[in-house]
């Protein structure tokens, strides 16, 4: 049964040590693993927080900023995890159309990239709607989206790290930001993604660099399917 869910988002300085906490424990089964030593030096990082609660207890959440890249206004999801599960999927739908809502308000009129880095092929469900994902299956990226990965790498603070033909962030063993996604059942779409992370090492913490385009039209008209 669906649960009834609350969606909030505010800046990140305004977290509370009770909040890490909280966001922490929900992290910590998960593929981030992070602690709240890690989350309060991301809280500095990042702008904006969204959280998602139902049944008064936390669904999940995601710190994010809105900035231009270049001059591209850009959506950039640094680290986020949601509970496992169906409540889960919903959490982060709610979470992300939070953020699409912030996003036309900051760029009214603009086509916005929409970046983050994942650890499993379930977690491109953040990316539904969007034109133009990269990587994508039996795609190969062009010089721009190649450069795009690279921008994006070093915008997470992962400069150099990056294989820009299979957009893999080689990680060091630490935990590193990312978008945690786990719905615990595979579906079709998933396992076409699959072979995007053969390459993904998750006890090196390795993760892909994504992105795609939310386009002015579907943002004003508030058509994305999340």
């Amino acid at each position: 049964m669906a649960i009834e869910i609350e969606v909030a988002t505010k800046d990140c300085t305004a977290l509370t040590d009770a909040e890490l906490a909280e966001m922490a424990d929900l992290s910590a089964t998960e593929a981030g693993g992070w602690e709240v030593g890690f989350l309060s030096k991301q809280r500095e990082d990042w702008v904006l927080v969204t959280q998602v609660r139902g049944q008064s207890k936390l669904q999940g959440y995601a710190l994010a900023t809105l900035e231009r890249i270049g001059g591209t206004p850009s959506l950039l999801v640094g680290v986020a995890a949601f509970t496992r599960g169906p409540s889960g999927a919903a959490a982060l739908d709610a979470a992300m159309r939070d953020l699409y809502r912030r996003a036309v308000l900051a760029f009214p009129d603009e086509d916005v990239l929409v970046g983050t880095r994942l650890a499993r092929a379930s977690a491109f469900r953040a990316f539904a709607g969007l034109e133009d994902v990269v990587p994508r299956p039996e795609h190969r990226a062009t010089g721009e989206e190649r450069a795009w990965g690279r921008r994006l790498a070093k915008r997470f603070g992962a400069d150099g790290q990056l294989d820009d033909r299979s957009f893999v962030i080689k990680g060091d063993g630490d935990a590193a930001g990312l978008l945690d996604f786990d719905p615990l059942e595979s579906d079709g779409e998933s396992e076409a993604l699959a072979g995007l992370f053969a390459a993904v090492e998750g006890k090196r913490r390795d993760s892909l660099v994504a992105f795609g385009w939310a386009m002015a039209e579907a943002l004003a008209a508030s058509s994305l399917p999340v």
